[in-house]
């Protein structure tokens, strides 16, 4: 699939994107353009400029993701739900001790990309990038029904950890992009190459990226899971419920006192 939907051919992607419509909720009424050139082109689409609105309220924490609301709640003895009786312990799924310490006892939230959304993420809040590590590692399903079968599921996929150093003392946030099925690379903007299987095992890429809040990061290559992780004093906002629909830059987190900077702006 991966290889299919690099093929360059307008009507080919023409009718393949007829056929995706019928068995999927695809909507292209907010892309930039709908003339793709391949499927490739379709899920790393752009939107139209205004389709977004990031929250403008500088003590949220905006969804960098339109996303399907998974589980989330706090990190209790280092261990993080995947799915109803289903643990990972997040060490498992970080492989770096000093961010482990950093998020224990604080809030998470699993954000599951569908394969027909906008496939494009942003950043939170404001805040500095020092570093990344990517992990190789499988690409299973992530939907519902994956998550309450096959154990460890995120600790198996390949991901990159995202690490936010935030103005706000003690306060910390990290996204974790989980590549899945269909899922070929993840393409951070503030790195050179595309994050794929030629790395192997875990690699930790140096970088110096300053972001700002809705900022653009990355995208990945077809649908997939992001999950985030605030430590500090923030509270889930109350659209946030298991199974809803959340948009990019809709309030995920509050905290009591700004974490960046206020503007009113949109994507």
């Amino acid at each position: 699939m991966g290889w299919f939907s690099r093929i360059h051919s307008r009507r080919l992607t023409k009718l393949s994107l007829a056929t995706w419509q019928l068995f999927d909720d695809l909507q292209l009424e907010e892309a930039k353009t709908q003339d793709f050139v391949s499927l490739q082109e379709c899920f790393v689409r752009e939107l139209r400029d205004g389709v977004r609105r990031i929250d403008p309220n500088p003590c949220v924490l905006t969804s960098p993701c339109d996303a399907v609301v998974g589980a989330f709640g706090l990190v209790r003895r280092a261990e993080v739900i995947q799915a109803k009786g289903f643990p990972y312990r997040l060490g498992d799924l970080l492989e770096d001790p000093p961010l482990v310490d950093r998020h224990g006892g604080g809030k998470f939230i699993t954000l599951r990309l569908r394969a027909s959304m906008y496939h494009r993420f942003h950043a939170p809040c404001d805040g500095r990038v020092r570093r990344v590590k990517y992990i190789s590692g499988d690409t299973w399903n992530v939907n519902p029904v994956a998550l309450k079968r096959v154990e460890k599921l995120f600790c198996k996929n390949e991901r990159v950890v995202i690490p936010l150093e935030l103005s706000k003392p003690g306060s910390y946030v990290t996204l974790v992009p989980i590549a899945a099925i269909l899922v070929g690379g993840i393409k951070l903007h503030f790195l050179r190459t595309v994050l794929d299987l030629n790395y192997r095992g875990a690699t930790e890429i140096s970088c110096d990226a300053m972001l700002e809040k809705g900022e653009e990061l990355g995208y990945f290559q077809a649908g997939s899971t992001i999950v985030m992780f605030a430590s500090g004093e923030f509270d889930f906002a109350t659209n946030v419920v298991e199974g809803a629909t959340i948009r990019v830059g809709q309030a995920l987190l509050t905290a009591s006192v700004p974490i960046s900077p206020q503007r009113i702006g949109g994507i």
